[in-house]
């Protein structure tokens, strides 16, 4: 998966959208093998009500880890808190939170846990 975001920012370098860097990692990681999906919608589940509306997890790799992009100059810790909420809301033990807008992208990973 790192190895996946390393080649596509070093093609492709920082400076672009992230639907760019999401629909390149996604074709890197399909060619390797890797189960991915992407754009998976993420409905909130209140008091028993389904809530449809419009989160979306940008990529959900092998049906465990949920990796959400950024193209931001850095990262703050609403970004963190978004990924953790989508982690306990998919019920995922793991994201990542992947920052393409940086200069050595190894800057711009983080790991978290549900």
């Amino acid at each position: 998966m790192i190895t996946a975001s390393l080649r596509v920012h070093s093609i492709l370098g920082p400076g672009l959208l992230e639907r760019a860097y999401r629909l390149c990692l996604a074709h890197e990681l399909t060619q390797r093998g890797v189960h991915v999906q992407s754009e998976i919608p993420v409905p909130i589940v209140y008091d028993g009500l389904v809530i449809n509306v419009g989160y979306r997890i940008d990529l959900l790799v092998e049906q465990c880890v949920v990796v959400e992009l950024k193209t931001v100059r850095a990262l703050m810790s609403v970004h963190h808190a978004q990924l953790l909420s989508y982690l306990r809301l998919s019920k995922m033990p793991t994201g990542l939170l992947i920052n393409f807008h940086v200069a050595r992208l190894r800057d711009g990973i983080k790991r978290i846990a549900n």
